[in-house]
């Protein structure tokens, strides 16, 4: 890897990469933040924009434009948990948490959609919860889209992979519209899966990670914290160990002494910590329960036209009309091999497929499955969870009618053949006529090619503290000063990406700490 302390380090900060590490260490704080992901990294940026002391702490390792690779296989073995290869168990679905400064910003489509009004206020009907709805948290959305410069993607750099998603909506009479995303100077490379190498994704890294350094944050990297150390009802700091990269083979001690403690390192390592830590925040008994996903199908198209879906916006373009049906339509792209693992077929079918691929769109779709519940488990010898999860009878059928809706879509754009990449159907669709067999075949779990790399709940907030972890603001039930910033205190699906809302809420929780601590 390249040196990615000049790009990071300021002067009032500083950060600490795995090379720099050459004892046991102890550290205080005003503040120790766990993840520097969306939420932890704003919630840093915050609390030292206003003089506390903060550490903020990252497992994984920073990584520079030099360190990016655009082979989806090596970049996901680099800057994904588990290789990239993590799954659910019960119900077999894939799921990429990212392991890098800047968490799952650094390797998202920079999608910025704002939850809408209907489900905040369901949010707040079912979990007791009194000021979270879209006026609540407009005022914070608003604070973190100036910071990140969000707006929507521009025609310039949309390519033919976004226009027919639109040109087919319009044909349609279906609502569509640009993506808002978090970048500057976007060249519609298609590389967001693998790292910006133009550095137009407004990630973490980038943003609000040195911004918080030059207040004077210390970023330690390479540092997987393993417990929360508690006093009675008050947590006095965390502990862990210090990680190679890639192999994440531990070395040095640490501990962090610090007055606040916010964990902030996703919805599936967060509730491994508490529980390590004692079943920590515990009294509700959910912490590591109601764990949900945006289950994601996707459908590729094929044109006579060329497409030349490589050049575009990784995912700008989608549809809001059918969140109220359980799901929302997007374009996407992605290295080839990575979306070769939907396409049917092997060998010389697979490859013909593949040859085409100038003249294909792919489209995806994101599902609210509410029904559909697991489980954040400890794996005994493992940093990583077992993750149980059960796609539900229910929610199954909200996938088919999502993929239909895309069929629908891609014929009235022009397509003249579909790969759905669902059992038990032809590989090959060919008309809309052919496609019924997508509303009117009855469907099981396993049928469907699906990804879930949106994943809430397992923290979750709620106004009575026996039935949720957190309340509104962060604060965990049980202790006095510890604070969750993920999208563990999810209390449901958002129905749209949830990174935006994620910053939103951790926004707040960072107002909240500086107000009362």
């Amino acid at each position: 890897m390249s040196n990615p302390v000049s790009e990071l380090r300021a002067d009032e900060g500083a950060v600490r990469v795995f090379a720099q590490y050459e004892r046991d260490f102890t550290e205080e704080a005003d503040v120790v933040v766990v993840g520097s992901g969306p939420g932890g990294a704003v919630v840093a940026k915050q609390l030292a924009e206003v003089g506390w002391r903060v550490v903020l702490i990252e497992e994984g390792p920073p990584f520079t434009p030099d360190d990016f690779e655009l082979d989806g296989s090596i970049s996901m073995a680099r800057t994904m948990r588990e290789g990239g290869l993590r799954t659910t168990q019960g119900t077999f679905m894939p799921t990429m948490q990212a392991i890098c400064v800047g968490g799952g910003s650094l390797v998202n489509s920079a999608i910025c959609v704002r939850a809408p009004e209907f489900v905040l206020d369901e949010w707040c009907n079912s979990y007791q919860l009194e000021q979270t709805t879209r006026a609540d948290l407009d005022p914070h959305y608003d604070a973190v889209g100036e910071f990140l410069g969000i707006a929507p993607t521009p025609e310039r750099v949309l390519g033919k992979r976004n226009t027919l998603f639109r040109k087919g909506c319009d044909a349609l009479g279906y609502t569509s519209e640009p993506i808002s995303r978090n970048v500057r100077g976007c060249r519609g490379s298609g590389e967001c899966f693998t790292g910006c190498r133009s550095r137009a994704k407004q990630s973490m890294d980038i943003t609000y990670v040195p911004a918080a350094i030059r207040d004077g944050a210390l970023v330690l990297t390479s540092a997987r914290v393993e417990h929360v150390i508690t006093d009675g009802k008050r947590a006095t700091g965390v502990e862990g160990r210090i990680v190679a990269p890639f192999s994440g083979k531990t070395s040095h001690r640490f501990r962090v002494d610090a007055k606040v403690v916010v964990l902030a390192a996703g919805c599936m390592a967060t509730p491994l910590i508490l529980m390590k830590s004692g079943d920590l925040a515990n009294r509700s008994g959910q912490v590591g329960r109601n764990l949900r996903f945006h289950p994601g199908v996707a459908i590729t198209g094929f044109f006579e036209e060329v497409v030349d879906p490589a050049f575009g916006a990784t995912q700008g373009y989608h549809s809001l009309q059918f969140l109220r049906d359980g799901y929302k339509l997007e374009t996407l792209w992605a290295p080839p091999a990575i979306l070769a693992v939907r396409m049917p077929g092997s060998g010389h079918e697979l490859k013909q497929r593949l040859a085409q691929a100038r003249h294909c769109a792919v489209w995806d779709a994101i599902t609210s499955c509410n029904r559909s519940i697991g489980r954040v488990k400890i794996r005994r010898g493992s940093p990583n969870p077992d993750l149980i999860w059960h796609l539900d009878p229910g929610d199954v059928k909200i996938l088919a009618h999502s993929l239909y809706t895309l069929a629908e879509i891609f014929f009235a754009a022009g397509a003249h053949t579909i790969v759905p990449g669902v059992h038990g159907i032809p590989d090959e669709i060919k008309s809309l006529d052919e496609a019924q067999i997508l509303r009117n075949k009855r469907f099981h779990p396993g049928d469907f090619v699906t990804g879930g790399n949106h994943s809430f709940c397992t923290t979750r907030m709620h106004g009575d503290p026996a039935r949720g972890v957190v309340d509104e603001f962060g604060r965990c039930h049980d202790m006095e000063n510890l604070y969750i910033a993920d999208t563990g205190v999810y209390p449901q699906c958002p129905s749209v990406n949830p990174m935006w809302t994620g910053m939103a809420l951790a926004h707040r929780t960072a107002g909240v700490i500086a107000a009362e601590h």
